[in-house]
């Protein structure tokens, strides 16, 4: 079995993650295979797969959290949500996850299905990320557990007081590390760790970056998320017009700079939102030194 997810985090060692999604078609599949290839080079603590809108690939994240960790001897973390899910439907899944071995559950309350303004829970399901950590621990107490963290606020909550109560629900409810949200301004993840340390929340705070390749790409992400579009990148992004390649390289530089300046401020690690591409996440960890970290065969 592998450690707990928080250990990755712990004895001054550097947690690496990457987030990958369920792919559509065979041609997804294959765009799969290859960013999983070309990212295990770096050594990740652990990998967690998404699902899509309302579960409907749950079945697929199971099968590729399973596929990385037999093929590759790495621990792995599936994605599981409140959204469209009795209290049993969910027993099952967790149940199916322990038969595959699963190391690790993102534990969510998840968003709205498509067309919807506001969460609701089915009848004989969760209302909230915190009973879905607490089910968790009763029943299945192996699964260490990732919670979410917001720190530009959740769009939902009706301040950031509320909001930082309801994340140490979801620690003091079994969560073992606090991964957040993206975001493009450093400023905004301190203030959010300085608050989560001053509220009680000890486990690790770990930065969830995604490095955007574009400016439409950038402002279809923040708007999806509900993150603050950052103008300045975005503008030297879209300045570029049709430079493809220019606006990418622009992206990778200001994640770049964001994770240097992250690390020198003591970050226990990073989470990469990938969308299933490698090469912007490698070229930025090329251009990065990080702590503890052996990278002479990057």
């Amino acid at each position: 079995m592998a450690i707990r997810i928080n250990e990755h985090y712990a004895r001054g060692g550097f947690g690496l993650s990457f987030e990958f999604f369920p792919p559509k078609n065979e041609e997804g599949e294959n765009r799969l295979d290859e960013a999983v290839e070309d990212l295990i080079q770096f050594n990740p603590s652990f990998i967690t797969c998404t699902y899509g809108a309302g579960g409907s690939t749950r079945d697929k994240t199971l099968e590729i959290v399973k596929k990385i960790r037999d093929s590759r001897n790495l621990p792995v973390a599936a994605h599981l949500t409140c959204v469209g899910s009795t209290v049993d439907q969910l027993r099952s899944f967790l149940s199916e996850a322990q038969n595959l071995e699963i190391d690790y559950i993102v534990a969510l309350r998840g968003d709205p299905p498509k067309g919807e303004t506001e969460f609701k829970a089915v009848e004989g399901g969760l209302r909230y990320a915190n009973e879905l950590v607490a089910l968790i621990r009763a029943e299945f107490p192996h699964f260490s557990m990732a919670v979410a963290g917001y720190p530009e606020v959740h769009v939902e909550a009706p301040s950031p007081q509320v909001d930082l109560e309801n994340l140490k629900r979801k620690v003091d409810a079994g969560g073992d590390v606090v991964i957040t949200q993206l975001f493009y301004n450093n400023a905004d993840f301190l203030r959010f760790r300085d608050d989560c340390i001053k509220a009680g929340i000890e486990v690790p705070i770990v930065p969830g970056v995604l490095p955007t390749t574009g400016a439409a790409h950038l402002k279809r992400m923040v708007s999806n998320c509900g993150a603050k579009l950052p103008s300045d990148l975005y503008d030297r992004m879209e300045a570029l017009g049709e430079d493809v390649e220019g606006q990418r390289k622009v992206g990778v530089e200001h994640c770049t700079q964001q994770l240097e300046e992250l690390i020198a401020e003591g970050v226990p690690g990073v989470h990469f939102y990938v969308i299933n591409r490698a090469q912007p996440t490698g070229d930025i960890l090329r251009s990065i030194s990080i702590p503890h970290v052996d990278q002479s065969d990057w």
